[in-house]
C-alpha cells in the first residue's frame, strides 16, 4: 500500500476564463484581499475587552501567535508553488500521506467552513440590531435577517468569480477605514495612563501568556484562503504564497495596532467590562466618550457587518472550492464537481443550505448551547487541514523528493515547517478538551462517507 497518491494531470491553473464574462482568475491584490477578508471577520472588534483582564501582557501572546501565522503562511506559500491547484490542504495531505489524509483535510475543512458561517451570520445580526433596531424585536424577523446575510454572499459567488472578487475588494476596504481610523488615528490620542498593569492575573508571566493566547489563537484562522483557491488565481505558483504572507501580516498590523490603540484610549477599568470597546475608543478620540456615543456605535456597527459580509463572502467561495478538489478525484460526490462561471455551484448551495438551516436550528429548538458547542467544535476541526498540511511539508523534505524540495532552502524550510506545525498544535490545545472530543467525533463520522466514496470509486475503476 503506497503512502502517496497520484494526483491528477492539472495545469498550474485552469486555463483562463476570459471567455465567460462572469469568470475572471483572481490577480494578488484580490488574493491577498481573500486572505485578510477570511482572517478578520467580526471578532476584532471584541478583541481588545476580551483580553484587557490580562493586562497588556496580551500583546505579547498576539507577538507570538503573529510569528507562528506567519510560519504557516509562508509554508502555505511554498505548498502552492509545489502544487498549485484548487483545494490547498486537501491537495497537499493527499500528494504526500494518500486519499484517507485527503479527504480527513477536505471533509473537516467543509465542516469548519459551513458551521461557521452560520456563527458569523448569526454574530453578523447582532450587530445589525444596532442599526436597524426593529430586527432585533422579533425572533422571526431575525431569523430571517441572518439567512439573508448568509444568501447575499452566495449569490454573489453564484454570479461568478469576477463578482467574488469585486465584493471581496470592496468589502476590504470599506472595513480597514474605520479600523486604521483607530488603529492608526487612536494612536495621536493615546495616554499611557490608560495602559493598567501589564500582568492583571495573578498567574506566572507565562501561564498569562498562555491564557491569554488560548483566547486569541483563533484570530488567524484563514491563511488558508488563497491557497485553496489557487486554481482561481493568476501564476498561482507565485502569487499565492505572496498573498498569504502579504494578507496575514497586513492582518497582523491590524490586530495588533487596533488592540494597542483602544488600551492606550480606553481606561483599562472600563476595558474590561466594555461590551464594544472600539465604540468606546471613537467616543474617546471625537468626543470626549459623551455626546458621539450614537456615532460611535453606528460606525462600528457598520464595520462590523461589512467585514463579517466580506468574511461570508470568502468563506463561503472557500466551502464550495475543497470538496469540488476531493470531487475531482473520486473522493466527494460527483455533484460537488460542477462549476460554472469559475465557481462550484453544487458546492456553494450545499453549503449555504447547511449553514441556512443550522441557522434556523439556533432561532427556533430552544436548546441552550448546541449551537455554541458546533462553533467550538469549529475551532478543532480548523487545525486538522493546518496540521495534515505542515507535515506534508515536513514530508517532502524529509523524503527525498527532489522536484518537491529547493535543496537551498532546506534547513530555512525546515524550520518553518517545525513552527508551522507547533502553532498547529498549540491551536489544537487551545481548543479545549470538550471540543477536541466533540471534534473527532465529527471526524470519525466522516469515515463512513469516505468508506462508501472509496469503494465506490474502486468499483469504478475495477
Amino acid at each position: 500500500m503506497t503512502s502517496t497518491a497520484t494526483l491528477p494531470a492539472e495545469a498550474a491553473a485552469p486555463p483562463e476564463q476570459g471567455r465567460d464574462p462572469h469568470a475572471r482568475r483572481f490577480g494578488l491584490p484580490i488574493a491577498t484581499c481573500l486572505v485578510m477578508g477570511n482572517i478578520i471577520g467580526g471578532g476584532i472588534f471584541l478583541l481588545p475587552a476580551s483580553v484587557a483582564p490580562f493586562g497588556t501582557i496580551s500583546l505579547v501572546a498576539f507577538g507570538v501567535l503573529t510569528a507562528g501565522a506567519i510560519a504557516l503562511a509562508l509554508v502555505f506559500g511554498r505548498l502552492a508553488q509545489r502544487l498549485p491547484q484548487t483545494g490547498g490542504p486537501y491537495v497537499y495531505a493527499r500528494a504526500a500521506f494518500g486519499d484517507f489524509a485527503g479527504f480527513l483535510a477536505a471533509w473537516s475543512y467543509w465542516i469548519t467552513a459551513w458551521v461557521s458561517n452560520a456563527a458569523l451570520a448569526v454574530a453578523a445580526v447582532g450587530y445589525l440590531t444596532v442599526l436597524f433596531p426593529a430586527v432585533g424585536e422579533h425572533k422571526a424577523a431575525t431569523c430571517l435577517a441572518a439567512l439573508a446575510v448568509q444568501w447575499l454572499p452566495a449569490l454573489a459567488n453564484l454570479a461568478g468569480t469576477r463578482y467574488v472578487g469585486a465584493v471581496q475588494l470592496v468589502a476590504t476596504v470599506l472595513k480597514f477605514a474605520p479600523l486604521l481610523l483607530v488603529a492608526v488615528g487612536g494612536l495621536f490620542f493615546f495616554d499611557p495612563a490608560n495602559l493598567g498593569p501589564f500582568q492583571a492575573t495573578g498567574q506566572s508571566p507565562a501561564g498569562a501568556v498562555s491564557a491569554a493566547a488560548a483566547i486569541l489563537l483563533f484570530s488567524y484562522l484563514g491563511v488558508e484562503s488563497a491557497a485553496v483557491s489557487a486554481g482561481e488565481v493568476r501564476d498561482p505558483a507565485r502569487n499565492v504564497g505572496r498573498a498569504t504572507i502579504l494578507g496575514t501580516a497586513g492582518a497582523a498590523a491590524v490586530y495588533l495596532l487596533g488592540t494597542l490603540s483602544v488600551f492606550g484610549l480606553v481606561p483599562h477599568e472600563k476595558l474590561v467590562a466594555s461590551e464594544a470597546p472600539f465604540t468606546d475608543a471613537v467616543n474617546v478620540m471625537f468626543s470626549g466618550g459623551g455626546a458621539g456615543g450614537t456615532w460611535g456605535g453606528t460606525l462600528v456597527a457598520c464595520a462590523a457587518v461589512i467585514s463579517m459580509l466580506g468574511a461570508l463572502n470568502g468563506w463561503t467561495l472557500l466551502s464550495a472550492q475543497t470538496p469540488y478538489a476531493a470531487a475531482r478525484d473520486g473522493l466527494f460526490p460527483k455533484v460537488f464537481e460542477t462549476k460554472k462561471r469559475g465557481v462550484p455551484v453544487a458546492g456553494v448551495l450545499v453549503t449555504v443550505v447547511l449553514a441556512s438551516g443550522l441557522t434556523v436550528y439556533n432561532y427556533t429548538a430552544g436548546s441552550d448551547g448546541v449551537f455554541e458547542v458546533l462553533v467550538l467544535v469549529t475551532t478543532f476541526t480548523a487545525t486538522v487541514p493546518y496540521l495534515l498540511s505542515t507535515a506534508a511539508q515536513i514530508h517532502f523534505l524529509l523524503s527525498g523528493q527532489s522536484e518537491r524540495v529547493h535543496r537551498g532552502r532546506l534547513v530555512r524550510d525546515g524550520v518553518l515547517a517545525g513552527l508551522a506545525f507547533g502553532f498547529s498544535m498549540w491551536l489544537v490545545a487551545g481548543s479545549g478538551y470538550a471540543a477536541v472530543y466533540q471534534g473527532v467525533l465529527f471526524l470519525f463520522a466522516g469515515v463512513l462517507v469516505y468508506a462508501a466514496m472509496s469503494a465506490r470509486k474502486h468499483r469504478a475503476t475495477a
